[in-house]
């Protein structure tokens, strides 16, 4: 049989195919683990992390969303959703994933695990598809405060307005992705912040399918997103039951060096979530699966897993 297998679906655009990865245990699967990846990478800087759950029995899975690596790829449009709704039809080709993995591996428990914006996205799926999944990993997520996210997008918006939502605009990614690098000057690299080891960030920055800066609108969509999530509505919209752990390096800028993240911890607590973790790894940067101790973070991730079993 074969373990890694390529295939593609219809967008929710209409107008794209979004090119999927599916890896695949040796023997008997006992359960799904679907990948949802960040901004500016693809779902194939995962195939390390899903080779360790392959070992462990676990269908590992993912799709490039709309402007990012292969599906990117078809018309060079890098970093952009689309002209309207952008965030909801990413949402919604995440969602296409799970159900056809769902219609494949019937009866087997089913999680996400979101990183970054990937995160931010997995956060709106439990919001607007409640109940769906067994459970959710959230890797180096975050929450701004609503006025920095308010200011953000009416920034990206103004700037798409005047000069298209698919162009980039240096005035909105300096005040975005190009302030996490600050943090950490004086800087051997543009990606310092993403991790410690200096192999995984020289790696990222000669990757084409990293080097590329989001357009306003894709800014715009993942401030409303931000938006969204953080809202009494969709939080009320929650499936409490749903289990949720938090995995993220306390010198991770997306996460406010770990007070962001103790944020989403508080806002899904009062939801009345029933089942929370919070993990925060001592200097630990944004990509905690490719950092330095990533060997104790994939541990604590399959242990995570284990637990959640049903």
């Amino acid at each position: 049989m074969e373990r890694v297998r390529e295939f593609t679906y219809p967008s929710a655009d209409g107008e794209h195919q979004i090119y999927a990865t599916v890896w695949l245990p040796e023997g008997e699967p006992k359960a799904v683990v679907q990948i949802v990846h960040g901004v500016a990478e693809y779902v194939g800087r995962y195939a390390d992390f899903a080779a360790f759950l392959n070992e462990r029995g676990y269908v590992v899975c993912g799709e490039d969303h709309l402007g990012h690596g292969r599906t990117g790829a078809q018309d060079g449009k890098f970093g952009y959703f689309g002209k309207y709704d952008g965030w909801t039809l990413v949402t919604a080709d995440i969602r296409t994933l799970r159900q056809r993995m769902g219609e494949e591996f019937s009866g087997l428990p089913y999680f996400l695990l979101g990183h970054s914006m990937g995160s931010f996205l997995t956060r709106t799926y439990l919001c607007r598809y409640p109940g769906e999944v067994s459970g959710a990993i959230l890797s180096g997520t975050g929450q701004e405060s609503a006025f920095l996210v308010s200011l953000g997008k009416a920034v990206a918006s103004l700037v798409g307005h005047v000069r298209g939502m698919d162009k980039v605009s240096k005035l909105v990614n300096n005040l975005s992705l190009g302030a996490y690098n600050r943090k950490f000057a004086p800087n051997r690299t543009s990606a310092d912040w993403i991790s410690r080891d200096e192999a995984v960030v020289d790696a990222y920055l000669k990757d084409p399918y990293c080097t590329f800066m989001p357009t306003a609108g894709m800014y715009r969509d993942m401030l409303g997103g931000l938006q969204y999530i953080a809202s009494r509505q969709a939080l009320s919209r929650l499936d409490v039951d749903t289990s949720i752990g938090l995995f993220s390096g306390d010198a991770d800028p997306v996460g406010g060096m770990g007070k962001g993240v103790e944020k989403v911890y508080e806002m899904y607590r009062k939801a009345g979530v029933r089942d929370l973790k919070l993990k925060l790894y001592p200097g630990g940067r944004h990509e905690i699966i490719n950092e330095t101790n990533k060997q104790e973070v994939y541990a604590d991730m399959l242990a995570w897993l284990e637990e959640h079993m049903p």
